[in-house]
């Protein structure tokens, strides 16, 4: 039996549910590695069987920081053995591959059940599978949010990832690395590439309060002091609201001044660089050109400030308050003014007629949109029509989060192949979905919330084409029903006809699911439809060679259109160019979706060429998540806002009562909603930018991007083969995290930005910008 012994002083964790040789493995190697600063935590696992061999060698080598406990976690007497009670944390781990998802996660919630019966006070962290799940946890009386318990929903931020790659591609890949512990060996027979990618694989995301040097600076001031100076990448602050609410996260956020205390959320290589921010002195660091020589000073208001510093953070409100700081509120371009001005100016804006074009947008009347009982397919009409607030049209969602509009029954987004070939689809995203009509659902909202973030404009949005089995969508509609722009095609991912139908080759993504449920058999085979149908649009041609050819000479860069679909572009000859990012279930997969590759079936993942490029996504890179909300709680809150498009935990509410978004009438309060960052790409082929991929270095980039237009750079999409010159959508492009400053950038390249909202209609593009 046994019971565990805790050192004093020292911290415990309590990890139950899903305990095998692999999760185990994938778990600790994440939990104890290096780049965490002072891992200083022991690690008890719970399990009701003995553990196997494999599993006993590990939990050996790691003695001196892993236990062991045999025992139910439902029991009362082991969950005292285990010390749950004054347990730092407990995680329950989920079984990704198991064939009943929702008996999995019921399974895991009554596993918090019995924890949270037991000790109210336990923090505990869950992994669970399906996101309607999450409202059962909402029911337990003694889960709270605030006091650190926090669900990590796989289906959420697999689809939410996938999501966002649909606006810039390859960012699943660049966000995944972010939050998992890795170390770069950079070595010269690698290609050049590889060491690109690795070095970007090694940075990860930190929080550290910011120095009083820093208060009074707008974000945009502080990011390129830790950029230029500190070579930090600062990409988000946390903000207190006026009415002294829950602080939130504000992601590059305009024109705020920031108070003393700001806690900043950083990408770097390790802990160590960050408490560069901590240290920063302006009388005593401004002229150091060393960021290695940046360390504790001696000045004496900064030692005071330091000493009480954590006892502040705990009273933030009265310290904000004394210091006569205007705490910002989160998601507002105006910042800095009180809320009565913001509330003010929008309504200034709207009386003023500079009325938002909410082009070819659907009313709250649905009968209008069947006309003779049928659906009227054209998409791409975006006639420019002058939006009247007085007319009480819902437009948003109660939340004012998301673009809605009222429920249409799923007959009336069904598109045959006819019907589909006459819309003229572009710059869309075609979701190829496998599913069984009794497939666990998968949550497809989850992948289509995100492209309906109201941060966008109406034209903005990208169409989403469903196509896959109609009898298994029915189940998944009343999550979809009031989503705008959502079309389906009943018929076959593998159906070369639908694809043509749907054009894909002129879409902006191409995703590949599969709802199906795994076979014992053989758990390798599980992504067999997902690889067939990638390998079969790789294989598919396009068009009349020669007139694409020659049509090819004038087109624009798709990228610069940042989703505006009424710009018509020549599509890909060969479906090997057609932009696609296929889900995987099993890691080693990933070797059959590039023939092309030179990959070692043992490499892991994040080491492959179809992950590196963006074009791959597998669940288990969102194990490294478990440890990364253990150490740091906000890291999850700022991923999920990235990735999400902006779900709260008032719209988590809403939908726990499952009758889906409600609608909102647009108020001034909901509007500056609104007013929140999201993910672009740019392209460095044309535009004001242009000047910068002429051998100019990320640092002039990064400066130019964020003085000029308020845009945070975050990284770069490469072409693999620097040789090519043209920004044909042909090669193969693949992702650098963060690079160093001094990086020099080609023509070719696209960035990944975090663009602040434009309240004009103007879609983003530096031409119409002035410098």
């Amino acid at each position: 039996m046994g019971w565990f012994t805790s050192q004093k002083g020292r911290r415990h964790i309590v990890v139950c549910g899903h305990i095998t040789y692999e999760s185990v493995s994938h778990f600790l190697k994440d939990f104890l590695h290096e780049d965490r600063e002072d891992v200083d935590v022991e690690v008890v696992f719970l399990h009701r069987t003995p553990p196997g061999l494999e599993l006993e060698g590990l939990i050996k080598r790691h003695f001196t920081t892993v236990t062991f406990f045999q025992g139910s976690i439902m029991n009362t007497v082991d969950l005292q053995r285990v010390k749950v009670h004054e347990a730092d944390a407990c995680l329950v781990l989920a079984n990704k591959y198991c064939p009943d998802p929702d008996a999995e996660d019921a399974a895991n919630i009554m596993r918090v059940i019995s924890m949270k019966n037991y000790c109210e006070e336990s923090r505990i962290i869950i992994q669970l599978m399906q996101y309607h799940n999450k409202a059962y946890l909402l029911n337990i009386p003694s889960w709270d949010w605030k006091q650190g318990d926090d669900v990590i929903c796989l289906a959420e931020l697999k689809l939410g990832f996938i999501a966002q790659s649909c606006l810039a591609p390859g960012f699943s890949t660049m966000m995944a690395n972010l939050f998992a512990m890795r170390s770069f060996i950079t070595s010269p027979d690698m290609a050049a590439w590889q060491n690109d990618y690795l070095q970007g694989t090694g940075c990860e995301m930190y929080t550290e309060t910011l120095s009083p040097s820093f208060s009074g600076m707008t974000f945009s001031q502080a990011s390129e002091l830790c950029f230029v100076k500190l070579k930090l990448l600062l990409l988000a602050i946390e903000v207190k609201p006026i009415d002294g609410g829950d602080t939130k996260i504000s992601i590059n956020p305009q024109s705020s001044k920031m108070p003393a205390n700001t806690v900043g959320f950083f990408i770097a290589q390790s802990a160590e660089e960050v408490k560069r921010a901590w240290f920063y002195c302006k009388a005593c660091h401004e002229d150091v050109k060393d960021e290695n020589l940046i360390k504790k000073c001696k000045c004496k208001h900064l030692m005071t400030f330091r000493k009480g510093v954590r006892a502040i953070q705990l009273v933030g409100k009265t310290m904000a308050n004394k210091t006569g700081a205007t705490p910002a509120t989160p998601f507002s371009a105006a910042l800095s003014k009180p809320l009565l001005n913001i509330k003010n100016s929008v309504m200034a804006k709207e009386e003023n007629g500079s009325k938002p074009v909410m082009n070819g947008r659907p009313t709250n009347k649905p009968a209008d949109q069947q006309k003779n009982g049928k659906m009227e397919v054209g998409i791409a009409d975006d006639q420019a029509k002058d939006f009247d607030f007085a007319k009480t049209e819902m437009k948003y969602d109660s939340t004012g989060m998301f673009h809605w509009t009222p429920a249409r029954s799923i007959e009336d987004c069904i598109l045959d192949r006819n019907q589909a070939a006459m819309t003229v689809l572009n710059g869309h995203v075609v979701v190829c979905l496998f599913a069984d009509p009794d497939s666990p659902l998968i949550g497809l909202r989850n992948l289509v919330m995100p492209l309906r973030a109201s941060n966008f404009h109406y034209h903005e949005l990208k169409h989403v084409v469903i196509v896959g089995a109609v009898d298994y969508l029915r189940r998944e509609w009343k999550t979809l029903q009031n989503l705008p722009k959502i079309s389906v095609l009943n018929g076959s991912p593998l159906s070369r006809a639908d694809l043509r139908a749907v054009n894909v080759n002129l879409c902006d993504m191409c995703v590949i699911l599969s709802a199906k449920v795994p076979s014992n058999d053989d758990p390798t085979l599980a992504d067999k439809e997902a690889i067939l149908a990638s390998l079969n649009i790789k294989a598919m041609t396009f068009g009349d060679i020669i007139t694409n050819i020659e049509s090819m000479g004038d087109s624009k860069d798709a990228l610069n259109n940042m989703g505006d679909t009424t710009v018509k572009r020549p599509g890909p000859i060969y479906g090997t160019n057609v932009p696609m990012i296929t889900e995987l279930v099993n890691d080693s997969n990933v070797q059959f979706l590039d023939q092309d590759d030179d990959d070692d079936p043992d490499t892991e993942l994040y080491l492959t060429q179809p992950f590196a490029c963006g074009t791959a996504f597998a669940v288990s890179v969102l194990d490294s998540l478990m440890s990364t909300t253990y150490f740091n709680q906000n890291a999850l809150t700022l991923i999920r806002s990235l990735i999400t498009g902006g779900a709260t935990p008032e719209l988590e509410i809403i939908l726990a009562e499952g009758a889906g978004l409600r609608g909102g009438y647009s108020t001034p309060d909901t509007l500056s909603h609104r007013d929140r960052c999201r993910v672009g790409q740019i392209s460095l082929s044309d535009g004001p930018l242009a000047t910068f991929g002429e051998g100019r270095k990320y640092q002039d980039l990064f400066v130019a991007s964020l003085r000029n237009y308020g845009m945070l750079c975050i990284g770069l999409y490469r072409l693999r083969d620097a040789a090519l010159t043209t920004v044909d959508a042909t090669s193969k492009r693949y992702v650098i995290t963060n690079p160093p400053f001094d990086f020099g950038l080609l023509p070719t390249d696209q960035v990944y930005v975090l663009l602040p909202f434009e309240r004009k209609q103007s879609r983003f593009s530096f031409s119409e910008t002035e410098v």
